[in-house]
Parts: structure tokens; sequence; C-alpha cells
């Protein structure tokens, strides 16, 4: 069992903050329902540590749940501290906790060493954010800072931008017409993929991408005339962000 620091010392927060840190997840989880069932926030700096250190994708969510549940003017000046924090995890589940909250105050802390960071997870969490708190006036810049990563990571890095940034909307429609004239093919794929995604959300990621590549290479007058291949078969997409 890992210790949890607790700012207070009545029996219920230590039972709680043990819990928190029991080696059993099902243990876990339950404790932070529990602390998200009956908030307190003398375990603020309970869950907020925990959330740095747990593997489990589900008790980590409930964890963010559990902080929504605690007074935001508390919270999030605890979850800005974890911003900066050497823990990729710690950065990311602060990010994510910041979008289950949606203070749009919070928009002011994603910058772009949090847009760009080298841990991809820590990346994708702080599009998905920044998509979401992003006030109309800061949306043509975030939308060039999100088309300048085109062609970053795996499948699943490269899905997940090209979802934040339809989900801004027709605002992205100019800096995607610029990106897919890049003379780097992949940044020019993943541009008119991403075209695809926004006036057909619904397409398969995996066909965007292949008849992308297809028109990039052809170029479009030849992609034209010469009809597509079949769909290729792929693994059905994730559902992760």
């Amino acid at each position: 069992m890992v210790p949890i620091p607790t700012t207070s010392g009545t029996p219920q927060h230590a039972r709680v903050a043990d819990a928190l840190g029991a080696e059993d997840s099902s243990v876990r989880l339950k404790a932070a329902l529990a602390a998200g069932t009956n908030p307190d926030p003398g375990l603020l700096e309970a869950l907020v540590e925990r959330c740095a250190v747990e593997p489990d994708f589900f008790v980590r969510d409930m964890l963010s749940w559990a902080l929504t549940r605690l007074p935001p003017e508390l919270t999030l000046p605890r979850l800005r501290r974890e911003l900066d924090s050497g823990r990729a995890r710690s950065r990311s589940q602060a990010l994510h906790t910041l979008s289950k909250i949606g203070d749009r105050s919070a928009w002011a802390w994603i910058t772009r060493d949090m847009l760009r960071d080298a841990d991809d997870e820590v990346a994708r969490t702080a599009w998905r954010v920044a998509v979401a708190l992003a006030p109309e006036d800061g949306q043509a810049g975030l939308v060039d800072e999100l088309v300048a990563q085109f062609a970053r990571g795996d499948r699943e890095v490269r899905l997940s931008l090209s979802r934040a940034l339809v989900d801004l909307g027709d605002v992205i429609t100019p800096a995607l017409a610029r990106a897919a004239a890049d003379p780097d093919p992949e940044v020019a794929a993943h541009a008119r993929a991403t075209e695809v995604l926004l006036h057909d959300p619904d397409a398969g990621f995996d066909l965007a991408i292949a008849e992308a590549t297809r028109v990039v290479t052809l170029g479009p007058e030849r992609a034209a005339a010469v009809p597509g291949s079949a769909e290729p078969a792929v693994a059905p997409e994730s559902t992760a962000c």
C-alpha cells in the first residue's frame, strides 16, 4: 500500500487516503467514489497526489470526478500547480480534470509548451482542453498551433489532433487549405483527412487518410480521374481522444 498524504488527521480522512493507495484497483475505485460522493476539502491533496501515480484509467477518471465535486476556488489553484509538474501523468490528469470542471478562466493556463508537450498523452489532453475552453478570439491562434503539429506521432495521436480541430468547426478551413498544400506529403495528407472529417464526422479516419494520401501522391486532377481503391481492412477506430 502506498501512503497518500491528507490535509486532515481525522480517522475518516485517513481511511479514505489509505484506501486510495491500496494495491487492489477496485478498492481504490471505491475510495475515489466515496470521496466524490461525500466531498471534503480535506481530501484535496490526497486526490491530487493519487492522480499523479494512479495506473488504472477508471480509477483516474473517478479521481477527477471526485475533484470536480470540491469547491472550484480550492481545486483550480491546486490543479494549476500540477500543470508545472515534472511528472507527465500529473500534467495530463490535471488537464483532464480542468476539462471536467469547465471553468473558462483556465484557458489562460494552457500554454504553447503544453500544446507541444513531448509526452503525447499530455499534448493530446491539452488539445482537447484548449478546444473546450478557448474563447472566440483565441480560436484562430489555437488553430494555427494545432495545425503546425500535423503528422505528429502515431495513428491515435493524429486522430486526436484531427478530432480536436474538427470540434472547433469551420474556423479551421483556411488553415487546413494551407496545410494541404504543404510540401511534406504526410502533413498534406493529415490536413486533407481532417477536412474530410470536418464535413463528414462519421467518416473513417483510416479511409480518409488513405484517400488523402492518394490525392497527395497523384495530384487532385489525376486522383479525380483514377478511381480510388476499395476501403482498406482496418481495425475499428478507438474512441480514445
